[in-house]
């Protein structure tokens, strides 16, 4: 074996063909990178000889691959950064559906990586979509849509509606308290699947717009789901890392110093909620005299406007138009007020309106639902035997869909294809797309130039300040990261990134409260955008196919703030624990 330049290796002869395919494939790579690093151009072509001498006959295998890459790792960041922002520009401004964003994104990353000499096959593209995630989401939706038929969604709205006593906020709070508890032990989407359409009745029952409370749940859903080692697949991620066991970051530890954080974040989260739908229209429908007299009042001031005042008479018309206007104006004040106490928050006929709704909205099917109840049941106690008993080997999407069969055979389901039309398949589809897009989009390094930029930074510090400036940075570029990118990968790649940052010498930081930083930025950090967490998207597919859609723009007003003060108060849990009281060990 010889390269142009004359070198020969020492000794490429040896009995085990086995042993001689290794050496040469490693003398391989050696002399490649020594040529890459030597400075060779990749535009000059590289000629290597492989030459192999044996002392029997035996046929020795050999493969070699090739890659180019054409350009450098800031001009792939550059065009991750461009196709994430031309992606987020389709959503935001609601060019195409978000599935279809989703899907012309990941293309337009596939074309980026062929660009660039990185040509993934069709069966590695296929490889990356996670398909424990969108088997979960299928079965679950399954499991919705045949719980949906024993009218029990209808009979918890009036129940919410009793323990509410016709207030909205009392509510609205009850509402996102069980959502935030109940994702704290389930999976957020899971919680999302089974409270939006309970959401969406109550709030008709109401009269309220769906959207405005699907968003606070959502929103709490979120929140509560960090609370604990299996509310959220970052936390997952965490716990179930060899490298962070053995640094002593286990499910009892990480769940006891996140519920604590997060218990405090909810007593904020409560109050600064309240204030964001301050001036917010909870309700969605007028009376028809109301819509009426605002028609009238519009014509009267456009009639007014038109009439150029250049004589008397006419000076006098517009004066009298103008009066009626106001008088009309006048009208329409006492009729809204009239309006906002027949539906205030304070409903005086709470109580027959209850019995009228028990008559309308009650079970349907008692011994579905009791199928129903029993099988969701055992899909959540099998939920939480995996998480203590790895030796199960069933992962979350195989215990839904195991679950949704096992459903369907004891419901004796004869129309089948009614419980598929039930199926969001384009938010699955979606999430599809979104999986390719990222894992793309970390094939073109902007994941780890986020990492290797924040290790950077925390290095840049002085060592006395070193850990509260790495506890601040790690928590908000995982927060703002999370909140613009899937945060499944982002943590899957950071995880690394810190304990290599930890174990660094020169740096001296535990791993603990970087980790603890991470996981709370991660998980928080999906309250920013729609997309930011998979609870979002699924929320709005179902409340998009009930006629209550929500846009992008829309969860950005009341979830991008509610996720800045969030983050800000863990922050400040995060400093406390650390820093004042010096929990690093």
């Amino acid at each position: 074996m010889c390269l142009p330049g004359g070198k020969t290796p020492k000794n490429a002869i040896g009995k085990n063909p086995f042993y001689i395919k290794f050496l040469i494939i490693f003398q391989m790579f050696k002399w490649c990178g020594e040529l890459l690093l030597c400075g060779v151009p990749h535009s000059d072509p590289i000629a290597i000889t492989i030459q192999a001498f044996l002392q029997d006959t035996e046929v020795v295998p050999l493969s070699m691959t090739h890659q180019s890459l054409y350009v450098t790792m800031e001009t792939q960041v550059a065009i991750a950064g461009i196709i994430l922002c031309g992606v987020y520009i389709l959503i935001i401004f609601e060019i195409v559906h978000r599935t279809l964003a989703a899907m012309l994104g990941s293309l337009a990353a596939l074309a980026a990586l062929a660009v660039i000499g990185n040509r993934p096959s069709l069966v590695t593209v296929v490889e990356w979509i996670d398909y424990e995630t969108l088997a979960l989401l299928f079965g679950m939706m399954v499991l919705v849509a045949i719980f949906s038929e024993t009218g029990f969604f209808d009979y918890c709205a009036v129940k919410a509606y009793q323990l509410s006593r016709g207030r909205v906020w009392p509510m609205i709070i009850i509402l996102c308290l069980i959502a935030a508890i109940l994702s704290a032990f389930l999976d957020n989407v899971t919680t999302m699947m089974l409270f939006t359409p309970v959401t969406i009745r109550l709030c008709e029952v109401l009269n309220l717009d769906p959207r405005h409370v699907l968003i606070a749940e959502v929103i709490f859903t979120n929140i509560g789901g960090a609370a604990t080692a299996v509310g959220d697949p970052p936390n997952v991620i965490i716990v179930s890392n060899q490298g962070l066991r053995r640094e002593g970051i286990d499910f009892a530890s990480f769940t006891g110093y996140m519920f604590l954080g997060i218990c405090l974040v909810l007593l904020t989260s409560f109050p600064f909620l309240r204030l964001l739908y301050w001036n917010k229209k909870l309700y969605n429908k007028e009376s028809i005299e109301i819509v009426e007299l605002k028609h009238e009042i519009l014509v009267w001031r456009q009639t007014a406007q038109r009439i150029n005042p250049a004589s008397r008479e006419e000076t006098a018309v517009k004066c009298l138009l103008m009066q009626k206007v106001l008088t009309l104006e006048n009208l329409l004040r006492k009729m809204m007020k009239t309006f906002q106490r027949q539906i205030s928050q304070e409903d005086k006929n709470w109580e027959q309106n209850i019995q009228e709704l028990q008559k309308k909205h009650r079970i349907t099917d008692r011994v579905l639902l009791v199928k129903c109840v029993s099988v969701l049941v055992v899909v959540i106690f099998v939920f939480f035997l995996n998480s203590f008993i790895p030796s199960i080997h069933l992962d979350l999407g195989w215990i839904a869909i195991l679950g949704a069969l096992w459903l369907l055979v004891l419901a004796d389901i004869q129309d089948f294809e009614i419980i598929l039309h039930r199926v969001e398949w384009a938010t699955l589809l979606f999430f599809a797309g979104l999986f390719v897009l990222m894992e793309a989009i970390a094939q073109l390094q902007l994941i780890d130039f986020i990492g290797e930029q924040t290790a950077l930074l925390i290095k840049a510090v002085p060592e006395d300040q070193r850990l509260a400036i790495a506890i601040i940075l790690v928590m908000w570029v995982s927060a703002l990261a999370s909140s613009l990118i899937d945060n499944i990968p982002f943590t899957a790649t950071m995880i690394p990134v810190l304990i290599n940052l930890s174990q660094d010498s020169d740096v001296n930081l535990p791993v603990k409260p970087l980790i603890f930083a991470l996981a709370m930025g991660a998980c928080l950090g999906g309250n920013g955008t729609l997309i930011g967490a998979s609870a979002n998207v699924v929320c709005a597919g179902i409340a998009e196919q009930h006629g209550y859609g929500f846009s992008f723009m829309e969860f950005f007003k009341l979830g991008f703030p509610m996720m800045i003060m969030t983050c800000m108060i863990a922050m400040c849990y995060l400093l406390a624990t650390h820093i004042g009281l010096g929990w690093n060990m």
